[in-house]
């Protein structure tokens, strides 16, 4: 296999027809027989490939050229999640954009190199895969939720933690759900899961879905400006089901997809 045919398994998983921004091949190859894949992969691990005699290595998370600097663009997605509950075109939009600059000053210093000229110089192919599979879980997630709750109009904050719970990748994790606005008692109402569009939105995109009347927030992660925000706010909860195993969601679907194609996959740096 090479890695434009290992990258479009992903994209065909993920309903997508082309790689969105915050996913790049950085490094092709051919013949790819073996697999080093984790979440952060950088030239450290680029280095144990090597020594491991791997044929590629995969990162969830963006570390090279072009997913690094157009990162900000992906987020552009999330003005569509938010559509999707019912707020105004032109209000996702505005909500987006200040968090979205902050994300575009952020990447534009950052060296976008690092990475990439390791991967190049060590003949090692590299790519990263992020949207992808982050809408794989996000998909799975709110499916799950949605069945488990639609029926229950006084589910509590509590109820989705011990749903969430109820799956191992979660369940087995050491940073396993928590709420970080709200209370256990509280009645979570219309729940809206946001793992994709390549980080959180910021406070004012929260406050876009509350209003729209959406009742709890689930999400891999939080800044802590955002929770302060939110519990001013007074009208919305908030779960952070974790990081590590909500990446971990997609990118298990994506790496099956792979070993039914024959791929050896080696699971590292935080894939559960």
């Amino acid at each position: 296999m090479n890695t434009k045919q290992m990258m479009d398994i992903a994209l065909k998983l993920a309903g997508l027809e082309a790689m969105p921004y915050d996913t790049t091949i950085t490094v092709e190859g051919d013949d790819i027989k073996r697999v080093l894949m984790g979440i952060d992969m950088e030239a450290p691990e680029l280095l144990l490939a090597k020594e491991l005699k791997f044929d590629a290595v995969v990162s969830h998370h963006p570390k090279a050229e072009s997913a690094m600097v157009d990162f900000a663009k992906v987020m552009d997605v999330q003005i569509d999640k938010m559509v999707e509950f019912g707020v105004p075109i032109n209000r996702a939009q505005k909500a987006l954009r200040k968090k979205q600059k902050t994300v575009e000053i952020g990447r534009h210093v950052s060296n976008y190199d690092k990475d990439a000229s390791a991967a190049k110089l060590l003949g090692m192919p590299y790519m990263n895969i992020h949207m992808p599979a982050d809408l794989i879980g996000e998909r799975f997630i709110q499916g799950y939720l949605n069945e488990k709750f639609e029926a229950v109009p006084k589910a509590t904050l509590q109820d989705i933690v011990d749903a969430l719970n109820e799956l191992p990748i979660y369940k087995n994790a050491l940073a396993s759900p928590v709420i970080r606005v709200g209370g256990p008692s509280d009645y979570a109402g219309k729940i809206a899961v946001l793992y994709a569009g390549g980080t959180n939105g910021g406070s004012e995109v929260y406050k876009s879905y509350f209003d729209a009347g959406v009742g709890t927030i689930v999400c891999m992660h939080v800044p802590e400006d955002v929770i302060k925000a939110v519990n001013e706010q007074n009208i919305g909860n908030v779960i952070v089901a974790g990081h590590m195993p909500s990446d971990s969601i997609g990118l298990n679907a994506i790496i099956e997809a792979w070993e039914k194609e024959g791929l050896e996959v080696v699971k590292m740096s935080g894939i559960l």
